[in-house]
C-alpha cells in the first residue's frame, strides 16, 4: 500500500494532502500598533512533486502579478496538483497600501533580501520571508510590471546560464528572454544561491491591470506547472508553438538627449533597426526638436509612457537578439494567440 503524503507546514499552517489552506505572515505594525500581515496561500497536492513559490508585489505598486496569482489559484486544472504551491500575492503590504513601489523609509525590499532580523524595515521583511517562506519552496516565480509611467513588454528574465533556471524560462511560452545575472539583494538573487531556481516575469506598467499582461502570465505559470510535473500536459501545448523562445544576452536603455516634451512613434514589441526614428524632444512649441533614434538593431521591450522627459531620462529599452527576424516572427503569433484565447472562462479586464 502507498504511504501517505505528509502535510505541509509552513509558518503557522499545517495542509494535509489534497487540501488548500490560507494564512498570513506578520510582517510589521502600524503607529497604531495594527498588524500588517503577508497573505499566503497553499494548494497541497495528493502526490509528491516540487514546491513552487509565486510572488507577486514585492514592488508594492506592480498589480498585475497580484491578479496573475489570482486566477492560477482559481484555476480548475489547480486540482489536479501534485506537488505544493504556494502563492504570496502581496509581499510588499505596505507598497500595496499605499499604490507605492516602496517601503515608507523608501528602500525597495527586491534590494534587501536576504534580510536581517536587527537591520532596517526591508531588511527584516526580506529575512522574515526568505526564513519562513522561501526556505520551504525548490522553485520561484516572481511577478513583476514596469515602474510607474513605463511599459514593459511580456518577458522572462533570468540567469540563462543555470540550465535549470533556462529550461524554466523556456517554458513560461514567451517569446522573449532577457538573460540577466541576478541584482544583488533580490529575492532572485537570494534563491539563486541556495538553490532554488528562479525566474522573473515583466510585463505592462505599474498601478494598472492589463489583460494581455495577466492572460500570457497565467498561462506562463501553468507552463512552468506543467514543465515542473506538478500539472499533466495540456492538450493545447502538444505541438501547437510555431516558435521557440530566443535569448537576448545584451540590452540597452536609450536616454533623453535634453528636457522637453517627448513623442514616440514606436510600440512595444516593434522590431527596429540601427539609425531608426523612435521619437521626437522638443519644446511644447515645436522648437528646438531632436530626433531620438536607435542605437542598435534590437526589439523594443521597455518604454516611457509620461510626455514629459528630463535629460538622461530612460526612454526605451532594446533587447539585441542574434535571430531578430525570428523574434519579431515569434511576437506577432504570441499576441494573436492572445488575442484569441480565453483564460478559463474568466472574463476579461478591460
Amino acid at each position: 500500500m502507498a504511504q501517505r503524503r505528509s502535510s505541509f507546514r509552513i509558518c503557522d499552517l499545517e495542509v494535509a494532502p489534497g487540501e488548500r489552506g490560507a494564512t498570513e505572515l506578520p510582517a510589521a505594525q502600524l503607529y497604531t500598533h495594527t498588524q500588517l500581515n503577508i497573505p499566503l496561500q497553499v494548494v497541497h497536492g495528493r502526490r509528491d512533486g516540487p514546491v513552487l513559490l509565486l510572488t507577486a508585489a514585492i514592488h508594492g505598486d506592480e498589480l498585475n502579478g497580484v491578479e496573475i496569482i489570482r486566477r492560477v489559484l482559481k484555476h480548475r486544472a489547480i486540482r489536479r496538483l501534485r506537488g505544493t504551491l504556494v502563492a504570496a500575492p502581496v509581499v510588499n503590504v505596505f507598497g500595496f497600501i499605499h499604490r507605492s513601489r516602496y517601503l515608507p523609509d523608501r528602500r525597495d525590499l527586491n534590494r534587501c533580501f536576504p534580510g536581517s532580523d536587527r537591520g532596517s524595515l526591508g531588511a527584516r521583511i526580506a529575512g522574515l520571508f526568505t526564513r519562513e517562506v522561501l526556505a520551504h519552496c525548490t522553485h520561484l516565480v516572481d511577478l513583476h510590471t514596469g515602474a510607474i509611467h513605463r511599459s514593459n513588454l511580456p518577458q522572462i528574465r533570468g540567469d540563462v546560464d543555470d540550465e535549470a533556471v533556462a529550461d524554466m524560462a523556456r517554458a513560461f511560452g514567451l517569446p522573449v528572454i532577457l538573460g540577466s545575472p541576478p541584482l544583488d539583494g533580490s529575492l532572485r538573487h537570494i534563491a539563486g544561491t541556495r538553490g532554488v531556481p528562479a525566474i522573473v516575469y515583466e510585463a505592462g506598467e505599474a498601478l494598472r491591470f492589463e489583460e494581455q499582461c495577466i492572460r500570457a502570465g497565467v498561462r506562463g505559470c501553468l507552463s512552468v506547472l506543467r514543465h515542473l510535473g506538478m500539472l499533466p500536459a495540456s492538450r493545447r501545448e502538444s505541438g501547437s508553438q510555431q516558435w521557440e523562445p530566443v535569448i537576448a544576452r545584451s540590452s540597452q536603455w536609450v536616454r533623453a538627449e535634453q528636457d522637453g516634451v517627448f513623442r514616440t512613434h514606436v510600440a512595444l514589441g516593434a522590431h527596429v533597426r540601427k539609425g531608426d526614428l523612435l521619437g521626437v524632444i522638443g519644446s511644447p512649441e515645436g522648437e528646438g526638436e531632436i530626433d531620438i533614434v536607435a542605437p542598435a538593431a534590437g526589439v523594443l521591450v521597455g518604454r516611457n509612457n509620461i510626455p514629459l522627459v528630463n535629460e538622461g531620462e530612460a526612454l526605451f529599452h532594446i533587447a539585441r537578439f542574434d535571430a531578430l527576424g525570428e523574434v519579431a516572427r515569434g511576437l506577432e503569433d504570441f499576441q494573436s494567440d492572445l488575442l484569441e484565447e480565453l483564460s478559463d472562462a474568466e472574463p476579461p479586464v478591460v
